[in-house]
């Protein structure tokens, strides 16, 4: 029937409902979530310079800082009702913003081989990409079940690099990198699966 929504495209409009619902149309952009999020943002430079400069510690330290930032911004919103539209489109910018800067400054250095910083990046900018063209069609993709490790084996391989660390840990560093890139790879492949299923 012409006028029939099909359960897929029923679950697809509820998601899309869902995911707009939690926004509060009478929230001000100028809340304490999305201050934050501003100031990772402008704080992305500073720690390039610093990692550059080959100031370790001071490098580690506001790259966990941010990182910390990023967690309290997102529970701040969602506790106290203050999602905006700002928020959720400016705090995945600085994420991948921040990892972006971390991994190509680890790769100027020397530090890190450029493969696994291609290699993330081209998933990450990919499947986000990918998601954005989808979701302009009305195909909700679903969030990837390891997206989380992902995040927090990347996170962790980062700070591994940036921390003047002994040289005996350069094969531990690098093994939680390689974890970080399995599991970003998989994630990537599993979104495609996912996406396939959810919009065939």
């Amino acid at each position: 029937m012409a006028g029939r929504i099909s359960p897929v495209n029923d679950s697809q409009a509820q998601q899309k409902a869902a995911a707009a619902s939690d926004v509060n149309p009478n929230v001000s952009n100028w809340n304490l979530p999305n201050v934050l999020t501003s100031l990772r943002i402008l704080f992305i430079p500073v720690f390039a310079w610093l990692v550059l400069a080959d100031h370790e510690w001071w490098a580690f330290g506001l790259f966990v800082a941010l990182m910390i930032t990023d967690k309290l911004d997102g529970d701040i919103a969602r506790s106290r009702g203050l999602i905006t539209n700002f928020g959720k489109i400016a705090d995945p910018i600085a994420d991948k913003a921040l990892m972006t800067a971390a991994f190509v400054c680890l790769n100027i250095i020397g530090v890190l081989p450029v493969w696994v910083t291609v290699v993330i990046l081209v998933r990450e900018f990919g499947i986000t990409l990918w998601r954005m063209a989808l979701l302009r069609q009305g195909k909700v993709v679903p969030a990837s079940k390891g997206g989380k490790l992902k995040t927090v084996l990347q996170t962790i391989a980062v700070a591994m690099y940036l921390c003047p660390l002994p040289s005996w840990m350069d094969i531990p560093t690098f093994a939680v990198m390689l974890a970080a890139v399995v599991v970003t790879v998989v994630t990537g492949v599993q979104y495609l699966i996912d996406g396939r299923k959810q919009n065939s």
